[in-house]
């Protein structure tokens, strides 16, 4: 599944699922483009490293993703975008009618609209280069829903539906769009939850994990970000060539409930 080559832009990818997400196109022989709404010399470190492990041109730019001109221009300034995998999210829980309004807009416009304006930024490059691949990093909450999770379940739905319409319109052309749905994956965000979990249910690590924070995940094995990004280099490759507009759930049975 070589992807030598190709720029894959990757937002929300200086940590976490997009970091991983990056590595494992990087691996596959991609150049990258990674990105956040920080810029800071780690940022730029670690676009460095990831090109010295690699082998492959790696750069970082900042880009505020809650607002539209800023996600259009993170990819006019990549000035290729054979692949993007819209990854960028933030997460706030409360009940709807105590939801805040600013946390709402936030959610709608950094998990949703976003993944909307890098796509519309991006398929212009591709019909150039006559290939194309976008990824949109869903979510099991694209699929069904939890309670007080009203935003961030809206924006991933909404996330799936722009994923079955980019497909659509793309479908005679090569070039893909699908989603991938993880259930939980241990990023480092999760790992740092863990012990004040296990303090609040007075369980051992193994128990919080399996009787907690997977309750809902059937395997009770959380997904890594080595298999997120391995389903998306797969996404990328000649095998799916004829996979679009779908669904890919990487949740441990999660959505089979």
């Amino acid at each position: 599944m070589s992807l030598n080559g190709k720029t894959a832009v990757v937002t929300g990818s200086n940590s976490g699922i997009g970091l991983g997400v990056a590595r494992e196109l990087a691996r596959a022989g991609a150049d990258l483009v990674i990105n956040s709404f920080t810029d800071r010399d780690e940022d730029h470190a670690l676009a460095a490293e990831l090109a010295k492990e690699f082998g492959v041109a790696v750069r970082y730019i900042q880009a505020d993703l809650s607002k539209a001109e800023e996600a259009r221009a993170l990819i006019e300034k990549a000035g290729v975008c054979d692949i993007l995998v819209n990854n960028a999210g933030i997460q706030h829980v409360a009940p709807i009618d105590e939801f805040p309004l600013e946390k709402w807009d936030a959610i709608i416009a950094i998990n949703m609209s976003s993944a909307f304006h890098t796509t519309a930024a991006a398929l212009p490059m591709m019909r150039k280069a006559g290939w194309g691949r976008v990824v949109n990093i869903a979510s099991a909450h694209g699929l069904t829903a939890s309670p007080y999770k009203s935003a961030y379940v809206a924006a991933k739905h909404g996330v799936v539906g722009l994923t079955k319409v980019t497909a659509l319109e793309t479908a005679q052309e090569p070039i893909t769009c699908n989603a991938i749905c993880p259930g939980y994956v241990l990023t480092p965000l999760v790992e740092a939850q863990i012990p004040d979990t296990m303090k609040k249910y007075a369980m051992e690590r193994d128990e919080v994990i399996k009787k907690v924070m997977l309750e809902r995940q059937p395997s009770k094995e959380f997904a890594t970000v080595e298999q997120i990004g391995g389903t998306t280099v797969f996404l990328c490759s000649d095998a799916a060539a004829q996979i679009t507009g779908t669904t890919i759930s990487v949740d441990g049975g999660w959505t089979a409930l």
